[in-house]
């Protein structure tokens, strides 16, 4: 057997929050709705680039999904583009973030959580990745 690549993640919550985070994911991340095969339960597909790359489905009503707290899943990453606007972005919807940089790429990079708590980084290429204030930007990220 031969992995060929990361296919897609899912997250599982309420309607609710399965409502809040469609609305997380498309409007401060970048992401975009997109079509879902007509499976029993509700849910959403995310896509970006033309690929479906988050899968929000609705947890039962007996079923608790599971905190990170139990678990070992730190953040989901994302590429982007255009980071001095990602950043107003992320302030213009009151989003607390801590900017980083990948020590020797010059890759930057920003942290924060979506409404559930799930962590979420988007990284930059170094011609994206300068800062809308430099002195936001550690010395080294984290390990």
């Amino acid at each position: 057997m031969t992995v060929l690549s990361f296919a897609h993640l899912n997250l599982r919550a309420s309607r609710p929050d399965l409502d809040a985070l469609r609305d997380f994911y498309c409007e401060v991340v970048g992401l975009t709705l997109g079509p879902r095969p007509a499976f029993r339960s509700f849910g959403y597909w995310l896509y970006a680039g033309g690929q479906d790359v988050l899968h929000l489905s609705e947890a039962g009503p007996d079923e608790h999904p599971a905190s990170s707290a139990g678990t070992h899943f730190n953040h989901v990453s994302f590429r982007a583009t255009e980071r001095a606007a990602t950043e107003a972005r992320l302030r213009a919807h009151g989003v607390a973030f801590r900017a980083a940089e990948v020590p020797g790429t010059g890759q930057g990079q920003l942290f924060f959580s979506d409404p559930c708590g799930n962590g979420v980084e988007l990284i930059f290429d170094p011609v994206a990745s300068p800062s809308l204030n430099p002195s936001e930007r550690p010395a080294h990220a984290p390990g």
